[in-house]
């Protein structure tokens, strides 16, 4: 009986604190002010994936701390395929334009023979310098670059190189005895591009030395003072009025210092191999060469090998055969 009693009084007491609880929890509710800002922080959190990509972070990372020494390559597209000087044929060019000329190198330490302008003798125009040198001499980029073309012409620059200059410039060095480069090959200033030498429409050793904005044949005089061998000024202003004059030219301090290089860089004597390099000279096939190799390595090219040897492209070689170069 005491035990039906003492069941009967929690079974009472149970549904009294269930009811209790119920309306409490009916009657709570969260201040309107405060149900208002949580809406709103839910409203405003957003996916951080639909704002963070791995693949753009990487190529951020990428470019961030990419070799910045190299240019960027759209500088070399307008006219890289052309096989001519000028490669800015039709172009539109500002009329005038600023170009940093601060890193540089001398490309050969010689003096002038010959300066830009009108050549009165010949009845055409001069579009570079001439600077003096040895046949074998060391020719250097003068400015970081990338090499556009590497050629041979008969009756004009025999061989020669032309760099395209993220500076916006190229330099053209004609005259050439043999190629240390080939198209398409990234150069910094002062890298050994070629040697010098007497081909073309020559008629001693020297480099024909151009320096061209968008094609327009710039006085190289007007950037480089060669007497004191280095620039005039970090910058170099091109204008389409002026740009064939010479800056500060003083033929008198170049004659002076003709004198200095002459006493410090003799001629090489007569019979040496530097002396001959223009003569017949003969390359033997080695294991594993082509026609290409050896055109590549002699400054020379395959059509000629072809016709000063009687052969073609196609023909096998022989190791230990002799080919001739010139």
């Amino acid at each position: 009986m005491l035990q039906n009693k003492i069941l009967k009084n929690l079974a009472v007491a149970a549904v009294v604190l269930a009811s209790t609880f119920s309306v409490d929890a009916q009657s709570y509710r969260l201040p309107n002010a405060h149900r208002s800002e949580h809406s709103s922080l839910i409203a405003k959190q957003e996916n951080i994936g639909n704002q963070v990509s791995v693949q753009e972070t990487k190529q951020f990372l990428d470019n961030l701390f990419k070799d910045e020494d190299e240019p960027e390559l759209d500088i070399y597209t307008e006219g890289w395929a052309s096989r001519s000087v000028n490669a800015y044929v039709g172009k539109e060019v500002p009329n005038t334009h600023v170009i940093d000329v601060s890193e540089f190198h001398m490309p050969v330490p010689g003096y002038l023979t010959s300066p830009y302008g009108y050549r009165p003798r010949f009845r055409r125009e001069h579009k570079g310098v001439d600077l003096k040198l040895h046949i074998g001499d060391t020719v250097r980029a003068a400015f970081d670059g990338r090499i556009r073309l590497t050629n041979f012409e008969r009756k004009g620059y025999g061989y020669y190189v032309i760099v395209r200059h993220p500076n916006g410039l190229e330099t053209v060095y004609g005259h050439l005895s043999k190629f240390l480069v080939k198209p398409d090959q990234y150069v910094k200033a002062g890298e050994p591009i070629a040697l010098g030498g007497n081909t073309g429409r020559s008629t001693g050793p020297h480099l024909h030395f151009e320096t061209r904005f968008m094609g327009y044949p710039i006085n190289p005089s007007a950037i480089f003072d060669f007497p004191n061998q280095t620039v005039h000024t970090d910058t170099y202003t091109f204008d389409k009025r002026t740009y064939k004059q010479a800056r500060n030219f003083d033929p008198a301090a170049n004659q002076q210092y003709q004198h200095a290089y002459q006493a410090a860089h003799p001629a090489p004597a007569k019979g040496t191999k530097a002396s001959k390099a223009k003569a017949t000279s003969y390359a033997t096939v080695r294991r594993g060469d082509t026609l290409s190799k050896i055109a590549s390595r002699n400054g020379v090219t395959v059509r000629q090998i072809c016709k000063l040897n009687g052969i073609k492209s196609s023909s096998k070689l022989r190791t230990g055969t002799k080919l001739r170069l010139r």
